[in-house]
């Protein structure tokens, strides 16, 4: 079967690029023997920054620039794809090419989170669709499912592992008992985190992702500075020693959910969640969604969330989208926001049970002390635990835990820094929350 091929103009021969030029090399014939003969693709122009460099695949020479504006205004390159990272550059790229009029196909959940709102505006006005599929959750179709599959459904939540560096990294502290700094340098040294690793460690990745599933389901752009986001850097083996006792795990949850008033509840944090949910059991560096829609109910996605395959499999997708959406014109057929504002409720409001870690001095009357604090409050107390070894009943504790029944989240917060202010506390208090899925 014949098919008539479009350019691909790809910004970035990364890992992820690579992996781009692989899959097409392996699959065009697939390709276009599964869209009828309506798509072939072909690299036009490959954005680089060293020309000289050696590359695990191989481009001919002449396809290669250092220019982004070269490979944008190429002619020969009908859909532009955007893997280069970060939020400066890659908007001038973004940016000129749906100006140009050209699809963008980009997996930059930063860029989309950051400056979407400017991006779709653009995508709008030139009826040049952007799609993103590999920004979040790597190979999982998430994003053609909450925007395509669920369009039928009112969304109550979206619940989900959406980092793997983190997962991995809280999944060897809780199976060998490593400090967070061990765990973290292990996972760099399998490749799994970044030399610089903090936008994974922070909950930062895991946010952007969110907001863009959030901005999918819910239809109106979010402003990355009114997220609540809390990274596992604090997360000590006491937390998970804690956690398995009581029958819980420790996991980076990102929450988006739907209250009955129509605000949009948006979090990410280090959360215990039960080790009977499924979500529990999402290991390594694998990732989950649940998404649960008023007619589909409960929905779990899984698979990998980053790496070479998995992401350009994810880019691929796209690609075929954007093709087909040129051989076919039917009007834009990316996302657009289709609300211009919307409700976004504040975190301090929000409700969840807690796991609060106390770093103290051991003195007679300081669990007393705390809890009076507390209940001051109208705060419950389910529970008081210290690490105090059965044989050793008289040794001096450091840390002491309480886990709150469910109460209002700024409530705790203003409680927290009065007991703070007790001269038998040493330090801020470590809040994770106890999830109720």
């Amino acid at each position: 079967m014949n098919c008539s091929s479009l350019g691909i103009g790809l910004a970035g021969l990364g890992t992820v690029g690579s992996g781009v030029v692989l899959a097409l090399e392996r699959n065009s014939k697939l390709i276009c023997d599964r869209t009828g003969g309506l798509v072939s693709l072909e690299v036009a122009k490959v954005l680089v920054r060293d020309l000289a460099k050696v590359r695990p695949v191989s481009v001919p020479e002449e396809k290669l620039t250092t220019s982004w504006k070269d490979l944008v205004e190429d002619p020969a390159v009908d859909i532009v794809v955007e893997l280069i990272g970060g939020t400066s550059d890659a908007f001038e790229i973004v940016s000129a090419a749906l100006k140009a009029g050209k699809p963008v196909v980009t997996g930059n959940k930063a860029l989309l989170a950051e400056r979407g709102v400017e991006l779709f505006a653009l995508s709008k006005q030139h009826d040049a669709p952007i799609h993103f599929e590999a920004a979040v959750a790597g190979g999982i179709p998430i994003i053609k499912t909450v925007q395509e599959s669920f369009i039928g459904n009112r969304i109550h939540s979206i619940t989900g592992i959406i980092n793997g560096t983190s997962n991995y990294i809280l999944e060897r502290m809780t199976t060998a008992g490593l400090e967070f700094t061990a765990a973290l340098a292990e996972a760099q040294a399998l490749g799994y985190a970044e030399a610089d690793p903090a936008l994974d460690v922070n909950g930062w990745d895991a946010a952007h992702k969110a907001i863009l599933l959030a901005t999918l389901a819910y239809g109106f752009p979010i402003d990355p500075a009114k997220v609540h986001v809390a990274g596992i850097e604090q997360v000590r083996p006491i937390d998970i020693e804690f956690a398995t006792r009581l029958g819980y795990v420790v996991k980076l949850l990102a929450v988006v959910r739907e209250h009955p008033d129509g605000s949009v509840e948006l979090r990410v944090q280090p959360s215990f969640i039960a080790k009977t949910h499924i979500l529990a059991s999402v290991h390594g560096v694998f990732n989950a969604v649940a998404v649960h829609g008023d007619a589909a109910g409960e929905s779990l996605f899984y698979g990998r969330g980053a790496g070479q395959d998995p992401t350009a499999s994810s880019v691929v997708a796209d690609l075929v989208e954007a093709a087909r959406s040129l051989r076919q014109p039917t009007g834009h057929r990316g996302f657009l926001p289709y609300r211009e504002t919307g409700v976004l409720l504040p975190v301090e409001d929000t409700e969840t049970a807690y796991y609060v870690r106390f770093d103290v001095t051991d003195r007679p009357g300081v669990i007393a002390e705390v809890a009076r604090a507390l209940a001051d409050a109208g705060i419950g107390i389910s529970g008081t635990h210290s690490p105090v070894k059965p044989d050793q009943p008289d040794a001096a504790f450091l840390d002491m835990v309480f886990i709150l029944h469910t109460c209002n989240f700024g409530l705790l917060q203003d409680t927290l820094k009065k007991v703070e202010a007790l001269d038998c506390i040493n330090s801020a208090p470590v809040v994770f929350r106890i999830e109720k899925l």
